[in-house]
């Protein structure tokens, strides 16, 4: 096997879904996006093209504000054209799911909903009988979602971080029934892709959902009881700390409803300490889930 695969299929064309398209589009592969409807599959298409342009014009945006650009930006800038319509050229969003055949790995990026997530990789593994499959799950169990899959060892957890196209983490989960040769070819495609793997066994919220969610929840509590305001909180974790961002503003990054559904299925597997606090509730009902509503704990 390379070190990617030539053809990638990823089921969900959301934020999530086409980070991770973008991420493969620029190192070369061929990326399948499967969605439910047309507008879906439009609408995911628009939003890879919408990121790999904002990639290509940072590459060949002049240094510095105000100063010319050298005698070749022109070249520059056709170069990094050219390079757009490659990949462009190599994706394709699609609403047949017959589309997914052909492809040696395929990446379920659905809602954070176990039955969903289900059901789609068993179609996958019906459609792509060959190909590796992986969840972008942040929390679910592995085993529990390789339990209803033809080929168990052939299945892995591959969660990847928003937004993908900037970040450099790749969690890779192993379940109990994983081959080990998968996980030493998971880790040479995240390599591939210019970003850093971890592995961790297969365990409720993992590493990095584990970790996170618990300084969030901790966060949101001392907002509720008023130790200090929002941003008062996260300069403590950004300053004091050194974390890019704090916990809060992640939060809204990453949706406070998936941050609901995350900490509640880590409440049920690990107990209280994961109890999602009331302003927590609040929020998500009256609307609020942070930077792709336009309010959370922050106004975007």
């Amino acid at each position: 096997m390379s070190d990617l695969p030539q053809r990638v299929g990823i089921i969900g064309g959301g934020r999530m879904g086409a980070g991770i398209a973008h991420a493969f589009l620029i190192s070369g592969s061929r990326a399948v996006i499967v969605e439910d409807d047309p507008r879906a599959a439009g609408a995911a298409r628009a939003r890879v093209a919408g990121s790999l342009a904002k990639a290509h014009a940072k590459r060949t945006a002049a240094p510095d504000e105000g100063v010319a650009a050298p005698d070749n930006g022109a070249a520059a800038r056709n170069e990094g054209a050219a390079a757009l319509d490659d990949s462009l050229a190599r994706l394709q969003t699609t609403t047949d799911q017959r589309d997914l055949a052909g492809c040696e790995l395929v990446i379920e990026a659905v809602p954070e909903n176990a039955e969903l997530k289900a059901e789609v990789l068993a179609m996958a593994a019906a459609r792509a009988p060959e190909a590796v499959l992986a969840s972008n799950t942040s929390s679910l169990s592995i085993d529990g979602l390789a339990s209803g899959l033809p080929a168990p060892g052939r299945f892995i957890g591959l969660h990847f971080f928003n937004p993908v196209p900037v970040s450099d983490l790749v969690e890779i989960v192993v379940g109990s029934g994983t081959e080990p040769a998968l996980v030493t070819q998971a880790r040479r495609w995240v390599t591939a892709l210019g970003k850093t793997p971890i592995t961790v066994s297969d365990s409720p919220g993992f590493a990095s959902s584990r970790l996170g969610v618990c300084l969030a929840l901790e966060a949101m509590r001392m907002l509720e009881e008023g130790v200090a305001d929002a941003a008062d909180i996260d300069t403590a974790m950004t300053l004091g700390y050194r974390h890019p961002i704090g916990p809060l503003r992640t939060t809204d990054v990453v949706g406070l409803d998936v941050r609901l559904a995350i900490a509640e299925h880590l409440a049920r597997e690990l107990g209280p300490r994961f109890e999602p606090p009331r302003i927590l509730r609040d929020l998500v009902a009256a609307g609020h889930l942070g930077r792709k509503t336009g309010q959370g704990f922050f106004t975007w």
